[in-house]
């Protein structure tokens, strides 16, 4: 937490126009205290530009994080992450049509139909997977996606070339992963679906500690281990198709933090659940500010510097567990 708070802080005063800490105290200060004088050119960059984009990255880099934790350990897949069940595919190809059809003009337009293709997505997976005849197989779960995931692949490449270049660059940069768009109502949606989702997974964190020691351990203590794992991949897959469908497909985040999690906290998913939400939403923040600084005035997707981070990390660790 105060690793999180540090790193806001420091984002908070970095930027095209750094703005030192005594007067983002001021700020802050004339905001608490009402103040009835019109605001400064420096209080509307924090409060009405930065602030709720640092609030909207901290809180889709915890659902991508805490979702990497549980999709790794119900998959016993180290790679596992939020999109191995396709649903980077179906939010994008949902995005993509609502960009065609003009849905960025109404309400949470875009978000709602990358949501619709979340689920869609989560659904036929789950039917190829087997969860339709009563059982779900680990493998079976991570084919199916990958084959779901090929599939709206293809149609996003055919809807990228049929689209016109206006189209096609707000296209692209959604899928990069893209934060500078956040405003009240996405923060404040995003923010309780991951409370409501967090606090389920969480509620499970004992029985997932069974789980991960095998299916048959599991059982003998008592655990429903069917239920218990639709429960767990349901909630997961719905977080992060809320994230997704919001913020863009950020890759790496759901990969790269529950493992550097592990390594310091250990497998007690009591603790790693909210330690990965923590460094995960610290780590997004982080990026974003890069994104938007880097290359100042213009800025990059943040899935770009989540990428350039997270590619070598892995490079690093498979290297490392060669030798090993």
């Amino acid at each position: 937490m105060v690793v999180f708070a540090a790193v806001c802080i420091a984002s908070l005063c970095i930027g095209v126009v750094s703005i030192p800490a005594t007067d983002l105290l001021s700020a802050l200060a004339g905001v608490m205290g009402g103040s009835a004088s019109p605001p400064s050119e420096g209080q509307v960059i924090l409060l009405d530009v930065r602030l709720p984009r640092i609030l909207f990255g901290g809180i889709v880099g915890a659902s991508l994080s805490a979702g990497g934790v549980v999709f790794q350990a119900l998959l016993r897949n180290p790679l596992a992450d939020p999109y191995v069940l396709g649903i980077s595919g179906g939010s994008a190809l949902g995005a993509i049509i609502g960009i065609v059809l003009g849905a960025g003009s109404f309400v949470l337009g875009v978000p709602f139909l990358a949501f619709c293709g979340a689920l869609t997505t989560v659904f036929l997976v789950f039917v190829a997977a087997g969860g339709s005849r009563g059982f779900l197989m680990d493998h079976s779960l991570i084919l199916a996606g990958v084959v779901v995931n090929a599939f709206f692949s293809a149609a996003i490449l055919f809807a990228l070339s049929v689209v016109n270049s206006v189209e096609l660059h707000s296209i692209t940069f959604w899928l990069m992963g893209d934060l500078s768009g956040a405003d009240g109502r996405e923060i404040v949606t995003a923010a309780l679906c991951l409370l409501a989702g967090f606090a389920i997974l969480y509620a499970q964190a004992r029985k997932l500690n069974l789980m991960v020691q095998g299916e048959e351990t599991a059982l003998q203590m008592g655990v429903d281990v069917r239920i218990t794992k639709y429960i767990l991949l349901f909630v997961t897959s719905l977080v992060t198709a809320v994230a997704v469908s919001l913020a863009g497909i950020i890759g790496f985040v759901g990969i790269m933090v529950p493992h550097m999690m592990r390594l310091v906290f250990g497998s007690d998913h009591r603790l790693l659940l909210p330690a990965a939400a923590l460094f995960g939403a610290s780590f997004l923040v982080v990026a974003d500010t890069l994104a938007r600084t880097i290359i100042a005035p213009a800025e990059l997707p943040v899935g770009v510097i989540t990428a350039l981070c997270g590619a070598p990390y892995f490079i690093i660790l498979m290297r490392r567990r060669g030798r090993g």
